[in-house]
């Protein structure tokens, strides 16, 4: 993707169109936080790309006013990022300004070849192609396109691309819920069930032992040995973040990123479709959650993969069980919003999105051979679970936070 400094000091003479408030006025603009600067850097400079399926044709009409009722009411998706030139330390700016919905609305004429009528690979190759374009600055940085071609999966297809800095994935999916409703019933809002099972377990619990000196002293106790675990997790994962920025580096495998390599180079995505039934069904077999499942799914392939790989070259003499193989994985550090709450403050046209807000932890993965496959999934809930107890990803925060304060990004990044 095209990035750097240069470009985006171009535009800053598009500040002359700006949004005018109820009382004709101008907008103020807003300073951009710290963690969505840092995606405008090059080695972070991320897109977020949401991929949905539809039964039916997608009618753009009504698409167009959707947005235009519900997601340009939020001020992310309606202002410019520019860079505060007046500002030695050159932070971005949030400039309201008017949007053009058929500038971000893009519906392709997509003709199948007539040779091949591979219309999956048509919109697998599409995708692909916008890892290799970036959205122009000198409009808010997210686009729809919508591709009304049929495939295995669905009638139609449309993708979300939005840039990181507008928000976080929880703060993005949120605010893409409250903009569809039940096909049941086309006047509520979807729900996210939550469950509540051990929290009502534990206060019947409490509720029974209540009186009892014992159960007080063992309550006690258990939050105490919590405490300990949760700071003896944080004193080893914090440093051992800190180590694999510096110098610990992972085993040469095929998933380690080459010599020379720019974040620029062009990405193909291959994706699969897998029954959400399935994954709630080993979900709930091994009490863990979906996350737990699609990590033990990855780590299997990942596993046979290296194994099979290692095997048809021929090296024997190197061990892939004794391979350091990790990855970082991101924790949402705000509470998460309801869709009901999200579309009652678009209604009231309040903030929806506050920005990034995320921490990162570091999780080592099995490359192993394992007989029985649901052991990747206990594996990964054990991994998982204990990182849950741990302040890595608090601490990483408040650490890039903290080094972004005193150094600025350009030495940070």
């Amino acid at each position: 993707m095209e990035r750097g400094e240069n470009k985006m000091a171009l535009i800053k003479p598009i500040r002359t169109t700006k949004k005018l408030d109820a009382n004709g006025g101008e907008e103020e603009a807003l300073l951009m936080s710290p963690t969505s600067r840092t995606f405008h850097e090059p080695n972070y400079n991320l897109y977020v790309l949401a991929i949905l399926g539809w039964k039916v044709p997608i009618n753009v009409d009504a698409m167009k006013a959707e947005i235009q009722s519900k997601l340009l009411k939020h001020p992310r998706f309606s202002s410019l990022q520019v860079i505060d030139e007046s500002d030695d330390s050159r932070n971005m700016k949030w400039i309201p300004t008017t949007v053009n919905l058929d500038d971000h609305v893009i519906v392709p004429d997509l003709k199948p070849n007539p040779n091949n009528m591979d219309t999956d690979k048509l919109v697998e190759d599409y995708i692909s192609n916008l890892s290799a374009v970036s959205i122009d600055m000198s409009k808010p940085l997210w686009d729809l396109h919508i591709l009304n071609v049929k495939t295995s999966h669905a009638e139609a297809t449309c993708i979300f691309r939005l840039h990181h800095s507008i928000g976080d994935g929880v703060s993005l999916v949120s605010l893409l819920l409250s903009c569809f409703r039940k096909s049941s019933d086309p006047t509520s809002l979807p729900t996210l069930l939550v469950s509540s099972s051990s929290s009502s377990k534990g206060k019947s619990n409490l509720s029974n032992n209540r009186g009892s000196i014992w159960s007080l002293m063992w309550q006690y106790l258990v939050k105490l040995w919590s405490c300990i675990s949760l700071l003896f997790n944080t004193v080893v994962d914090v440093p051992m973040f800190v180590a694999t920025a510096l110098f610990l580096k992972d085993s040469q495998s095929p998933f380690t990123v080459p010599q020379g390599f720019k974040s620029s180079t062009r990405l193909r995505f291959v994706y699969r479709t897998v029954s959400l039934d399935d994954i709630k069904f080993i979900k709930n077999l091994t009490n863990s959650t979906v996350n737990d499942v699609i990590l033990g799914i990855t780590q299997a392939a990942l596993s046979r993969y290296v194994h099979r790989k290692y095997e048809i070259e021929g090296k024997r003499k190197f061990s892939p069980q004794k391979m350091r193989c990790r990855a970082s994985v991101v924790m949402n550090l705000r509470p998460l919003l309801g869709v009901q709450a999200v579309a009652e403050m678009i209604e009231k046209n309040a903030v929806v999105i506050q920005g990034n807000c995320f921490g990162f932890y570091i999780i080592p993965l099995s490359i192993s051979q394992l007989d029985n496959p649901l052991d990747y999934v206990l594996k990964a809930k054990t991994t998982m679970d204990r990182k849950k107890h741990s302040l890595e990803s608090r601490c990483t925060f408040y650490f890039s936070q903290l080094l972004v304060k005193l150094f600025g990004f350009e030495r940070c990044f």
